[in-house]
């Protein structure tokens, strides 16, 4: 491919993603310059090391096989002094709970959540969709048909993780761990 033609593909790439706001498959682009997925993936790849190198403000984020353009971590208190401060929301420690359950189980239904918590979590849940953290993601085929919730694409922006394959995965020694400390806190409990 020669370098005219190249910048050409650069240009339409960055303007489908600058355009779209939100991620867009890796088929689509490539359909719309005509080229296989492996080719517009390695334009992909030089484009968002040309963007580091250049230091650019924007950067090109891989989500999945899907890709978006978005502002780099370091040009936001710029951007705050000049746009309306953007509404902040605080992950506390049963929403981050309740988010690690439906990351690592999902699909799953509320009630399969408060059983792993033990108390009604519909709060949390619907808290996390508020943030667009957690969305519907079906229906349980079962009596009732009760929704089915997973994690969205800003819940893979947010924690900086290309796909659900990536989330780290917890030892058997962190768990016997975790079940320790939660043996303790039962019987210190039962001990008041």
């Amino acid at each position: 491919m020669d370098q005219a033609n190249l910048k050409k593909m650069k240009g339409i790439i960055e303007a489908i993603l600058f355009t779209m706001g939100d991620s867009v498959e890796l088929s689509k682009i490539a359909s719309a310059i005509g080229c296989e997925e492996s080719t517009t993936k390695e334009i992909i790849q030089s484009m968002s090391k040309d963007y580091e190198e250049i230091g650019r403000g924007v950067q090109i984020i891989e989500l999945g096989d899907s890709y978006q353009m978005c502002t780099k971590k370091e040009a936001y208190e710029a951007l705050i002094k000049i746009a309306r401060q953007p509404k902040k929301y605080v992950l506390t420690d049963v929403l981050l709970e309740t988010l690690s359950i439906i990351a690592y189980k999902q699909p799953v239904t509320k009630l399969e959540i408060e059983k792993i918590r033990g108390v009604s979590s519909a709060h949390a849940v619907n808290k996390l969709v508020e943030f667009g953290l957690v969305e519907e993601v079906g229906r349980l085929d079962a009596p009732g048909k009760p929704i089915l919730f997973g994690t969205t694409e800003e819940f893979l922006r947010r924690f900086s993780v290309q796909s659900l394959e990536n989330l780290p995965t917890i030892e058997n020694e962190q768990i016997e761990h975790f079940k320790e400390e939660a043996e303790d806190e039962v019987h210190m409990k039962l001990d008041i």
